[in-house]
């Protein structure tokens, strides 16, 4: 027993004469400590980041002259963010402080202007509920589509891309829940309450696609537009093609200014999103509902993996409660669903 307390001491004691063996966290901490190169490598890395910061935050002064790169950029703005985490792992593989600092800067920029958007903004309460869908002339179900519209619980859905030979598909089968339509050219109205005043609107396209009626609700009469603006393109010799879309745009905004209604709502696919200095004519006196009472981003398209808001409801002397996605349909649109207080 003697023999044995003496060698498991004699082991003790050697384990107590033993350097401490340090975390990985205080290892990688000294290595830090003792490197005199942390503040001259990950130049390259902390110029991208200030590059990055200045593309969210002076977007409105990329030039459109050259392809239209300002709306190609304020498209994907809040993508942006994916650089930081990006950058963060570059330097710190390249073990710079100089580029982690300068990181600071597009991430307090990417959480100022599009922070918010993470949060749940939606509210209770509301007296009517609004959709909006691109059903996609291609859609291969519209009798499917219109059933989930249906289950939305929607009191007024505005369609568009309706292609005329599925256009009876549609009346068909919202007939039942909706009493009252207008459809004018490729785009359509349906409501649970009488609509009045339907007629084309010109957005400088040579055949309709887009429309205003007045919707008269227990709560008063609103004017609600439908609109179906351009599509935008993508081209290496050309850039952002997407003239025909801001022409229209504009048109669309001098119809609403003229509205006499004070309360108005525009629904529809406007292939773009609110970032668009583009869109200016429209967004300049209309307030988005994801904005305002969204619960997240909201991206509408492409509906396989949701890449932008191309599809809005805007509203003008209406309270927006709450906004939001409805599940995908035949189309390669997301629809979306906004609730109001009027």
């Amino acid at each position: 027993m003697t023999q044995e307390y003496t060698a498991e001491s004699r082991v003790d004691g050697a384990e107590d004469n033993d350097p401490p063996k340090k975390s990985r966290f205080r290892g990688f901490v000294d290595r830090w400590r003792g490197d005199r190169g942390i503040w001259r490598r990950g130049v390259l890395l902390a110029l991208l980041s200030v590059l990055t910061a200045l593309l969210m935050i002076m977007h409105a002064q990329v030039p459109n002259r050259i392809g239209n790169l300002g709306s190609l950029n304020e498209t994907f703005l809040p993508w942006l963010g994916l650089l930081v985490p990006l950058i963060l792992l570059g330097a710190l593989v390249r073990r710079s402080a100089t580029a982690l600092i300068a990181l600071l800067l597009p991430a307090v920029v990417w959480l100022n202007l599009f922070g918010g958007l993470i949060l749940d903004k939606s509210g209770a309460g509301g007296d009517l509920t609004v959709a909006t869908h691109n059903v996609n002339a291609q859609n291969p179900d519209p009798e499917g589509t219109a059933r989930q519209l249906v289950d939305s619980g929607a009191d007024v859905v505005a369609l568009e891309e309706l292609k005329a030979s599925a256009v009876p598909t549609y009346e068909k089968a919202l007939a039942a829940t909706y009493k009252y339509h207008s459809v004018q050219g490729t785009v359509g109205l349906w409501s649970k309450y009488p609509l009045t005043g339907s007629r084309p609107v010109d957005i400088k396209m040579g055949w309709t696609r887009a429309m205003r009626a007045t919707v008269t609700t227990p709560q008063g009469e609103i004017a609600v537009y439908v609109a179906h603006l351009p599509s935008v393109r993508v081209k290496l010799h050309a850039g952002f093609t997407a003239n025909q879309r801001d022409n229209s745009a504009d048109a669309l905004g001098e119809a609403i200014e003229d509205e006499k209604l004070q309360r108005v709502v525009l629904l529809g696919d406007l292939n773009g999103t609110m970032n668009d200095r583009s869109l200016k004519a429209v967004t300049s006196q209309m307030r988005s509902t994801q904005g305002a009472a969204g619960d997240g981003y909201g991206f509408s398209w492409p509906a396989s993996f949701p890449l932008a808001r191309i599809d809005q409801i805007m509203v003008r002397d209406v309270e927006p409660k709450s906004s939001w996605t409805l599940p995908r349909t035949g189309s390669d649109h997301l629809p979306i669903a906004a609730r109001i207080e009027l």
